[in-house]
């Protein structure tokens, strides 16, 4: 009888360390608000950062970082915002796509992400061209994806970044000065 009891109390044992373990895991891990404040730091020109609709295909490539949000894309997309607002080295260059335009019921979804977007002009392109767009550095340089729980077609957005403190005008000058040495 004796036996009995110990293993008992041993199973029970194992067993409420097993799920405090658990807890502890789920516990330990970095909200999608940290992993994006910890990689904006890393990224620079010619990153991608994508919020995406639930739908958004887990791609092979391996340039592709994945973060599953468990939020609402506009969530998403005013914290993503605002971090890149604060960010002294990128700034955003921002697509949607132009199906979302034909998309029943969408007018509601399109006046929210204007008013996050605020003055920032905002590029629709058709998905694939986006697609196009995006692939030609993939290969190249990270693409971090924000998976978010939003259900409505064509309501992605890729944000493109590209360097604040240097700007076209600065790069164009630069080269016209190189080329007359």
């Amino acid at each position: 009888m004796k036996t009995y009891f110990q293993i008992a109390v041993a199973v029970i044992f194992l067993f409420s360390c097993k799920m405090d373990n658990g807890k502890m895991a789920a516990a330990a891990q970095p909200s999608w608000q940290m992993q994006l404040d910890s990689l904006l730091p890393l990224m620079g020109h010619r990153n991608w950062i994508i919020i995406a609709d639930e739908a958004f295909p887990l791609q092979s490539s391996a340039g592709m970082v994945y973060v599953n949000t468990g939020s609402a894309l506009p969530d998403v997309a005013r914290y993503t915002m605002y971090r890149l607002s604060n960010s002294a080295h990128v700034q955003p260059i921002l697509y949607m796509d132009k199906e979302l335009l034909y998309v029943p019921g969408t007018t509601a979804y399109r006046d929210t992400m204007q008013q996050i977007f605020k003055s920032l002009p905002v590029q629709t392109l058709l998905h694939d061209s986006v697609f196009a767009k995006m692939d030609k550095t993939a290969g190249l340089f990270k693409i971090l994806v924000l998976k978010t729980n939003t259900r409505l077609a064509y309501s992605s957005v890729f944000i493109n970044l590209d360097c604040r403190y240097w700007s076209a005008g600065k790069e164009q000058q630069l080269r016209e000065a190189m080329s007359r040495n």
